[in-house]
């Protein structure tokens, strides 16, 4: 499978995401939920990486530690948050929203990656921006 099939799986698990995690987090702190959520991918993941093909840890050098570290880091304070607005809105109005998180990754990927940014990208993300408010302001 190519990058587009595996990025719309990603679509699809995470959209499924969305509705599950609100179910969940109704009746509990939204921090506890976000670490039973953050110890199952823990344990998924770990399973995944010991039945792979993987590197051994003392391999993987240290810039690589840092930046998956800091990776972790920013996407433990955003699964945070997600589940806080999850447990204070509707799950079909703070998923578009999440989603902005594109427009970031875009500009992101420009300033630090220096990928070049064409009509596309600025296209597609006045569409999701445009999308995202529509469905947030009903």
């Amino acid at each position: 499978m190519n990058w587009f099939l595996w990025s719309l799986l990603s679509a699809l698990f995470a959209g499924a995401t969305a509705v599950l995690a609100k179910v969940g987090v109704k009746d509990i702190n939204s921090n506890l939920a976000t670490a039973i959520r953050t110890a199952v991918i823990f344990v998924f993941a770990l399973l995944i990486a010991m039945f792979t093909n993987t590197h051994p840890l003392s391999d993987i050098p240290r810039r690589t530690w840092i930046f998956l570290v800091l990776s972790g880091l920013a996407t433990g304070l955003s699964w945070l948050c997600y589940f806080r607005a999850l447990q204070l809105g509707e799950a079909s109005r703070v998923a578009p929203v999440d989603k902005l998180s594109v427009i970031v990754a875009i500009a992101l990927a420009a300033i630090f990656l220096h990928e070049s940014l064409t009509w596309h990208h600025w296209v597609g993300g006045l569409f999701i921006f445009s999308g995202a408010l529509v469905l947030a302001f009903k």
